[in-house]
């Protein structure tokens, strides 16, 4: 999704819903276990890896589950994003218009967060709820980290992760892009490492989400129109305040 590609794109829409449609046709199909059958092998194997003979992964597991590691995952993406933004050649008007379009992608990730809930009538625990006698980072750690939840169905950070990647694609090109899924991969893996979630969660759930929604944003004149006007209130806004001159296009 190239910021130089045309606002409507029903070829592409088309395109991304289909591959969703597929992913969940292998998660309904009766008798396929295909999704079941990859988490359990993932969770025994990774679970398997978490214990007091291997400290420093155990340490490595607990400290990027942390609330603080949130933190690092944040700067992260902001450097990709200010990346994106210094690799921009049109200088008019560059820190507002993606101040727009960081806008625009913040509010897509609640839309799509509030239409989850509303939509998505199933969810299930993470598999260290599911199964007894595993291995908890929780109780080999002396500080706070997660390695559960009550419902891990779809990965939350997954669905970030995955928005940031495509609007980095429509806005930014293909190289943002592909650092961004890199990324989006190291960041996402440490909830599925601790058993916080199911492989599924993220690499079925949150893909068939973005895969059917974020096109209808991106790919119509929806979310490149929302991000002009943002970004033409946000011109008006700079233009008010004192010492600015109406030259001044950064």
């Amino acid at each position: 999704m190239p910021h130089t590609e045309p606002t409507f794109s029903p070829g592409r829409i088309l395109l991304f819903n289909l591959l969703g449609a597929a992913l969940i046709l292998t998660w309904i199909s009766p008798g396929l276990l295909f999704w079941t059958r990859l988490d359990d092998a993932i969770f025994f194997a990774t679970n398997a890896w978490l214990t007091e003979e291997n400290r420093a992964w155990v340490w490595l597991v607990a400290a990027t589950n942390a609330r603080l590691f949130d933190v690092v995952s944040f700067f992260i993406l902001l450097a990709i994003y200010l990346w994106a933004i210094g690799r921009d050649p049109n200088p008019h008007h560059r820190m507002l218009r993606w101040g727009g379009t960081g806008i625009t992608m913040l509010l897509s990730a609640v839309f799509i967060a509030q239409g989850v809930r509303l939509v998505v009538p199933y969810t299930h625990p993470s598999p260290t709820l599911v199964y007894e006698d595993v291995n908890l980072v929780t109780q080999m750690v002396d500080f706070s980290t997660k390695d559960s939840s009550g419902s891990s169905f779809p990965g939350d950070h997954g669905v970030n992760l995955i928005l940031f990647t495509a609007f980095m694609w429509r806005f930014a090109g293909l190289k943002v892009m592909l650092v961004s899924a890199v990324t989006a991969v190291v960041l996402s893996a440490p909830r599925i490492l601790s058993g916080a979630h199911w492989f599924s969660d993220v690499y079925f759930a949150a893909l068939v989400i973005n895969l059917i929604v974020a096109p209808w944003i991106l790919l119509t004149p929806l979310g490149p129109g929302l991000s002009r006007a943002i970004t033409a209130g946000l011109v008006k806004v700079q233009a008010l305040l004192p010492g600015r001159s109406k030259a001044d296009n950064s």
